[in-house]
């Protein structure tokens, strides 16, 4: 390298390095300019301190002292800070740390429902809830607490009136600070309860043991007199479908329809017998879905343990929930029957009577027909139909003739019975009403009296000839009977039915295979 190239490599040098130490001098500076403003700032606002509170004669000198605070410096400044009450911006943006309530009332009592920002049901706490009248005069005050922390608290013995309910601050939440305030009426009220969707479980939760809490007990089962028939009755006055739920497990809707299946009552869930949970059936929403694109007509049924009013009115509520949106053919029925020991067993005729009317009621306010599924013991001896009048009636009852006395509009008179796309046994059940057409009746219910009770046909014809009862399997082996006569007819070789009069005329069955 030369000695000119060497001299402005120097100089370069020089440059760089007398431009990087201002740099840093500069720096330097500044930085003790700005120390230097803020020192100043903070001995004025000292200063400012001290004059107020030199002409201030309201300062606590017993809190300056007591708290070794700086005499020098007011103790309420904070309160002069618009910005010190404001929650951080953390606590209110997640919405799970936010509390509020929830409450219902149906008789007297009140269920209150603690929720997140999420509307769900806040669990695993013990949150304490207070209940206060708006009424002077009535001084009923409670205090409640989640000791099982699921969220739901529950009282009743409430006199009518306008309640404020009040969720005890949590620490960690921010908790609504305004009263939820609730109407309690002196009577029941039959409507739908806006919040049952936090009572309803499913059987997949922890805390629900299906098999201890889905034991209906089949009482037409028990009341059979072996004349029962699994064949599909076609009377000509009358309606063919099933009702299925879980215990009939997968089900292919359009073999169903396809082998001649009108309608189907499905079971949208049940009350637990053992702690009373409102439970959807899991298969519910399958059977709805595949058999209403089917095109089979649906209707539904809750197995009921309500044990109050109340309860029915809750039941009610779970079925009109779960059913929202689906189009219902067929009414919606209570299925009141033993439950093996279960809470429904433990209650009297009257309040058992109590709760399906309250079921019944709430769902016909809702605009659906309503409907009571039981057998016909069970409405002779459990139930006072006197004051259940005027909802529609499906008996159970499997024998070759329903014996029930009163009226009804459907009868299941077999649960054996087999149908294309279901692979287990299913239950067989006859509509005499149209329900589509303003609940026309379509003709007499086997037992009910004929219009024509001498028999006599208005043209001076048979009425027997012209329309001949038929059992069809499956949609196959007709064999058509008259009521004279008797027939036997094997099915596959595996079925025997010794069958007489059908439709509301002796007949005897002695069935061999399932």
């Amino acid at each position: 390298m030369d000695s000119k190239t060497k001299r402005i490599v120097i100089a370069f040098a020089v440059l760089m390095v007398s431009f990087v130490v201002g740099m840093v001098v500069w720096m330097n500076l500044a930085t003790e300019g700005a120390k230097r403003k803020r020192q100043l700032a903070a001995q004025k606002r000292l200063q400012e301190q001290q004059e107020a509170l030199a002409g201030n004669e309201d300062v606590d000198h017993d809190l300056v002292e007591t708290y070794h605070l700086d005499p020098a410096r007011d103790p309420y400044a904070f309160l002069q800070d618009e910005d010190f009450f404001l929650q951080e911006e953390n606590e209110t943006e997640n919405p799970e740390k936010t509390l509020s309530l929830l409450a219902s009332s149906v008789l007297k009592d009140l269920r209150i429902f603690i929720v997140d920002g999420n509307s769900k049901v806040v669990t695993g706490m013990k949150p304490e809830v207070s209940i206060r009248s708006t009424d002077s005069a009535n001084k009923d005050i409670r205090l409640l607490t989640d000791e099982d922390g699921d969220g739901i608290l529950y009282a009743d013995g409430f006199a009518p009136g306008e309640y404020e309910v009040s969720l005890t601050p949590l620490s960690g939440y921010q908790v609504d600070p305004e009263p939820l305030t609730v109407s309690i009426a002196q009577q029941v009220s039959y409507t739908v309860i806006k919040d049952i969707s936090f009572l309803i479980h499913t059987e997949d939760e922890e805390q629900v043991d299906a098999t201890k809490e889905d034991t209906a007990v089949n009482q037409a089962q028990e009341d059979a007199d072996g004349t029962e028939t699994n064949m599909r009755l076609q009377d000509g006055v009358s309606i063919f479908g099933i009702d299925v739920s879980k215990w009939n497990k997968e089900i292919d809707w359009k073999k169903v329809k396809d082998s001649g299946v009108d309608f189907a009552i499905i079971r949208c869930g049940y009350r637990g017998s053992s702690s009373g949970y409102l439970i959807e059936d899991p298969f519910f929403e399958k059977n709805i879905k595949g058999a209403t694109e089917a095109g089979v007509k649906v209707g539904i049924y809750f197995f009921t343990q309500a044990v109050t009013a109340a309860e029915g009115v809750e039941e009610a509520s779970m079925v009109l929930s779960l059913c929202e949106g689906y189009k219902m053919a067929y009414p919606m029925f209570i299925d009141s029957e033993g439950s093996g020991g279960g809470r429904g067993d433990k209650i009297g005729r009257i309040e058992r009577t109590e709760a399906v009317k309250a079921f019944c009621e709430t769902i016909e306010n809702a605009g659906y027909t309503a409907g009571i599924y039981a057998s016909k013991s069970w409405f002779e001896n459990n139930l006072d139909m006197e004051k259940l009048s005027g909802y529609s009636i499906w008996l159970a009852q499997y024998s070759s003739q329903a014996t029930y006395e009163g009226e009804y509009d459907m009868w299941q008179y077999t649960s054996a019975g087999k149908v294309d796309g279901i692979s287990t046994l299913v239950d067989y059940d006859l509509s005499y009403v149209d329900f589509e057409n303003n609940r026309m009746r379509i003709g007499p219910a086997p037992g009910e009296e004929e219009e024509n009770p001498d028999g006599e046909h208005p043209d001076g014809e048979n009425p027997d000839a012209e329309n001949p009862a038929s059992y069809t399997e499956n949609g196959e082996n007709t064999q058509t009977l008259t009521p004279e006569g008797s027939d036997t007819i094997t099915v596959g070789g595996e079925t025997t039915v010794n069958a007489g009069q059908a439709a509301g005329v002796d007949a005897s069955v002695d069935v061999e295979g399932p």
